[in-house]
């Protein structure tokens, strides 16, 4: 009976918020991540096109393309997370919460898929672009016939790691009222004094990130295969 009743109240005090701030993180994660890619991954795309190597090279928009997104990379998260409240707010009707973490999130992500993108792309053999433009390919049948295909195995290991990034930057988030795992191990497992939340929240974001890892690297072998 004590060992039903110690169960009881496990599941009621532990695993209960665990499961919730779980569902938050990977929603928080899944939507970001959906964004930045769809945002992020045309922004690399231009970055080739208008390279020193691209097929319609423009110094001067290069040069602005890749400072912004420089700039993007260099502001550590949780400065980027204050610094947009009122963006935030503006997008979501709301600065704290599990939605309006997602707004900071997708935009530190964007310009690190937008040089994964870029460094994907510069790996095809200028020998493959060069045979399509003497055949008469536009660089719009280029970017989609040849580029993206010859490099989506390195596209999607990419994804998995900005996910995975994205875990981190979730927990952060947590700190200053963003909601998910991070949160509940900040307020109630580290400021509540329950070192059992606190581990449990750890372990799960160590889940997460090695099943991201092994499902990103998992569908990417088979399209190398390919």
């Amino acid at each position: 009976m004590l060992t039903l009743a110690w169960s009881s109240s496990l599941s009621q005090s532990v695993l209960k918020p665990v499961a919730v701030a779980t569902g938050e993180t990977i929603a928080m994660v899944l939507v970001s991540l959906v964004f930045a890619e769809l945002i992020g991954t045309p922004l690399g795309i231009w970055l080739v096109l208008s390279g020193p190597r691209g097929l319609a090279s423009n110094d001067a928009t290069y040069s602005v393309l890749t400072t912004v997104v420089n700039i993007g990379r260099s502001i550590p998260f949780v400065i980027l997370m204050v610094a947009i409240v009122p963006f935030t707010r503006l997008i979501t009707g709301t600065s704290v919460g599990t939605v309006a973490a997602m707004v900071p999130l997708t935009i530190s992500a964007i310009p690190f898929v937008a040089r994964i993108t870029e460094s994907a792309m510069l790996t095809v053999e200028p020998g493959v672009v060069d045979a399509c433009i003497s055949m008469g390919a536009s660089w719009y049948q280029i970017v989609k016939y040849v580029l993206v295909p010859e490099c989506l195995a390195s596209l999607i290991s990419g994804a998995a790691i900005t996910a995975v990034n994205l875990v981190g930057y979730s927990a952060m988030a947590g700190a200053i009222g963003g909601g998910g795992l991070g949160n509940l191990a900040i307020r109630y497992g580290y400021q509540g004094f329950e070192p059992v939340i606190m581990t449990m929240c750890v372990v799960v974001l160590i889940c997460l990130v090695q099943g991201i890892q092994y499902i990103g690297d998992s569908v990417a072998r088979r399209y190398i295969w390919k």
